[in-house]
């Protein structure tokens, strides 16, 4: 089949959640069809990686989006229907282009990677398979909630309301909609009656992140915070961990060491680094953090999604420590697969639980790895979406 995918980033380099997820589904989904990418680019250093995605694409087309805080941005959030997030977006510039791609190639499917890239689909009988890697609204929801500039609040609930309204509005729009989880998929029909929804999620490149042996080390053990800086909800985490997290851990147990990695790390988080605390916005290969961590903590209490970071430490056999919200919608159970709790308390008890109990740790980290690799591989969470591909589209 031939497919017009659109992307709110360059899928690569692979530095957030979204960019792993679309890399991942290209490359697999390229032996089977013939896919051009549509994607919005920050810089115009940006353009030197479009090399590596034609690998498995036929072409890509780039646009660069406007800064986040330009006055046209500012102007069609504050005087038209559409919400701040589409105004990032809405360009006639990738309108036009992507109409010349319709015009010419004679597409099956267009596959739309977030809810706010379709205004710039024109007018067309392509179907249209919407992939909603969040409930965005939902996270800006919690955003506002937990936001302490009680002045700004009133501005920022009309935005989280006008967010909804065109996020529904394009979910109904959409052939159909593809959630990331079970609980995404409940959510999504409790608002929009009779919506077709099917669920692909997240996956996890089990190659690379290989499983490896438990460390058994006595001193020095590490906790691993992993995170790009730019999505709220990991901010709201690490300093939930820094502030009432950590200081239960330290009260319970000697020599264990906190390693915050994520890109873009805000001075707030920043101010922490020091003797026992690590915040680290360069490392190169995650995939070091983990073999060199003894658990992950990810203590999420926003919701939306599932959690790369979870997927990969399970690969890698380093077991993880969570809420509920953070472990929501992949099946896991707790003290089989993962350790959950919500309280900051309870975290730190369950933190330091695993940190002293080789057994336990043995078990969950064996029963992880077997449950990736069965539902979050990503050659079998493409062939989910290419059966899709098929009924969507049409296969001729």
């Amino acid at each position: 089949m031939k497919i017009l995918m659109l992307t709110p980033y360059l899928p690569y380099p692979l530095y957030s959640g979204g960019q792993i997820r679309s890399y991942n589904l290209l490359k697999n989904l390229a032996k089977k069809h013939e896919i051009t990418l549509f994607s919005f680019i920050r810089e115009e250093s940006e353009r030197e990686h479009i090399k590596e995605l034609e690998k498995f694409c036929k072409k890509v087309e780039v646009v660069k989006r406007r800064k986040a805080w330009s006055p046209i941005n500012i102007g069609i959030a504050g005087f038209s229907p559409f919400p701040f997030l589409i105004s990032l977006y809405y360009s006639p510039e990738a309108t036009k282009i992507i109409k010349k791609l319709i015009d010419r190639e004679n597409f099956d499917l267009i596959h739309a990677e977030c809810f706010y890239v379709t205004p710039t689909i024109p007018e067309t009988d392509i179907p249209i398979l919407l992939v909603e890697q969040t409930i965005e609204f939902m996270v800006y929801q919690h955003f506002v909630e937990t936001n302490k500039c009680w002045f700004l609040k009133p501005l920022l609930y009309l935005d989280v309301f006008k967010i909804k309204k065109w996020e529904k509005f394009y979910w109904k729009k959409a052939k159909k909609v593809i959630a990331m989880s079970s609980s995404d998929k409940k959510i999504m029909k409790l608002l929009v009656k009779d919506l077709d929804v099917d669920i692909v999620p997240n996956g996890v490149d089990t190659e690379r992140f290989k499983f490896r042996v438990s460390r058994e080390r006595d001193n020095n053990k590490r906790i691993l915070f992993v995170g790009n800086f730019k999505w709220l909800q990991n901010k709201e985490a690490a300093l939930v961990l820094l502030n009432k997290i950590w200081p239960e851990i330290k009260k319970k147990m000697d020599g264990v060491k906190l390693w915050i990695v994520g890109l873009n790390p805000p001075e707030e988080i920043k101010k922490y680094d020091g003797e026992a605390v690590n915040v680290d916005g360069g490392v190169k290969d995650i995939a070091d953090a983990y073999y060199s961590s003894d658990l992950l903590l990810a203590p999420i209490y926003g919701g939306g999604g599932t959690r790369y970071k979870i997927l990969e430490a399970m690969a890698c056999g380093v077991p993880v420590v969570t809420t509920k919200v953070g472990i929501e919608g992949l099946g896991a159970e707790d003290r089989e697969d993962v350790l959950i709790a919500n309280e900051p308390e309870r975290l730190a008890d369950v933190c330091v639980e695993i940190l002293k109990n080789g057994g336990l740790r043995k078990k969950i980290v064996r029963n992880a790895r077997k449950m990736v690799e069965k539902k979050y591989n990503w050659g079998k969470i493409a062939g989910k979406l290419d059966k899709i591909y098929k009924e969507v589209g049409g296969e001729k």
